[in-house]
């Protein structure tokens, strides 16, 4: 093992979580062939949600953004359980799906969900650049802010 992105995401500050368990009746992530797809993480950070609320009523613009971050590296974390903690198996970040709970007159969506897209790049550099969608909904669950999931591809 090689561990750069281990070294990539020290040199950031950063420290993975455990990957955390499911709160219903599915599954972190599934692998089908040489794809991870990773469910959906909240902004989750010592057993605590760190942004909730919609966007653009309780929650700022740029505390959302950092929920999104936080989102990317429970979502690194849930890769990193699926590598067998080798998290230089992913050969690339293929798409974010990103949900933000917002009002109906916030459309800033991309901005928020740029938290999470700005991580990726900086950990995986170009492997890390994706597909995307952030989409607004009226609410997620625990009240959070934000809500991503992730599919990332692993070396052949």
């Amino acid at each position: 093992m090689s561990n750069q992105i281990e070294s990539r995401l020290k040199q950031m500050g950063i420290e993975l979580p455990v990957a955390a368990a499911p709160v219903a009746n599915y599954v972190p992530f599934v692998i089908s062939g040489n794809l991870v797809f990773v469910s959906g993480q909240l902004p989750m950070a010592s057993g605590k949600l760190v942004c909730t609320g919609q966007v653009g009523n309780e929650a700022s613009l740029d505390d959302a953004k950092g929920a999104a971050r936080q989102c990317a590296i429970n979502l690194i974390a849930q890769a990193k359980a699926a590598c067998g903690g080798d998290l230089d198996k992913i050969s690339r970040v293929i798409k974010l799906g990103g949900f933000v709970n917002s009002g109906g007159g916030f459309t800033d969506h991309a901005q928020v969900i740029n938290g999470a897209s700005d991580l990726f790049v900086e950990v995986f550099a170009d492997k890390g650049k994706h597909a995307r969608a952030a989409v607004g909904s009226s609410s997620l669950p625990f009240g959070a802010s934000v809500e991503i999931e992730a599919v990332f591809e692993l070396e052949s």
